[in-house]
């Protein structure tokens, strides 16, 4: 019996040690594998996110390092954020000539809507995307600039251009298109972009500052 014992536990031991390895091993492949990629990925990140900051700026309104000027922003109502946010500051030569902010519409038909808005120093929209979102395929995605050109309606708006009772989609008595069947979605939309340049309004002077050339700095 003695004798079993010892065999079962140096059995045990030598299959514990074997498990030990071959983690160990996993580990170090796991951690080289992502040392290699990791730079890659980053820059693929960074590339994608350089796409969609061009496409709600213009070109013509900047000529600066777009990701590099990017700074934090406080979470507020207005962007519909809970978590701080990012903004970007678009300048030509010295001057400050719009910015890019995150804002999320929390009351999508199945969640947050994550969204991207340009706004020029003059309150204009020049652009909005959609970065993120869990609405229904083929129904309320039309929200997406690949599935549709719903989003590009929104360029030159400002908030005077509708008026604020207009500010809503056309089902409502607004200006804003949406397709039949699926309104809560660019209801959605449409109000966390008005938010957002309310946002812009109240805190324009703050946003514009010369601080905001510092990426250190964190926006109301």
């Amino acid at each position: 019996m003695i004798r079993q014992a010892r065999a079962a536990a140096r059995n045990a031991l030598r299959t514990g040690v074997i498990l030990f390895v071959f983690a160990l091993v996993a580990t170090a492949l796991l951690v080289f594998t992502f040392s290699r990629t990791e730079s890659t990925i980053e820059r693929s990140e960074q590339a994608e996110k350089l796409t969609l900051l061009g496409q709600v700026l213009p070109p013509a309104l900047y000529d600066n390092d777009l990701l590099a000027s990017q700074q934090g922003v406080a979470p507020h109502e207005l962007l519909g954020t809970r978590q701080p946010s990012a903004m970007w500051i678009a300048r030509r030569g010295e001057a400050i000539t719009a910015v890019v902010l995150e804002a999320i519409a929390p009351d999508g038909y199945s969640g947050n809507i994550h969204l991207l808005i340009g706004i020029g120093i003059d309150g204009t929209v020049t652009g909005v995307r959609v970065t993120a979102h869990r609405e229904t395929p083929g129904l309320g995605d039309y929200i997406v600039r690949s599935k549709s050109l719903w989003i590009e309606q929104f360029a030159g708006t400002s908030l005077t251009r509708p008026e604020a009772r207009r500010w809503k989609v056309a089902k409502d008595g607004g200006q804003f298109d949406a397709r039949a069947g699926a309104t809560i979605t660019p209801r959605a939309v449409v109000k966390a972009v008005h938010g957002a340049l309310h946002y812009f309004a109240r805190n324009r002077a703050a946003l514009l500052a010369e601080k905001a050339a510092s990426g250190e700095e964190t926006a109301p």
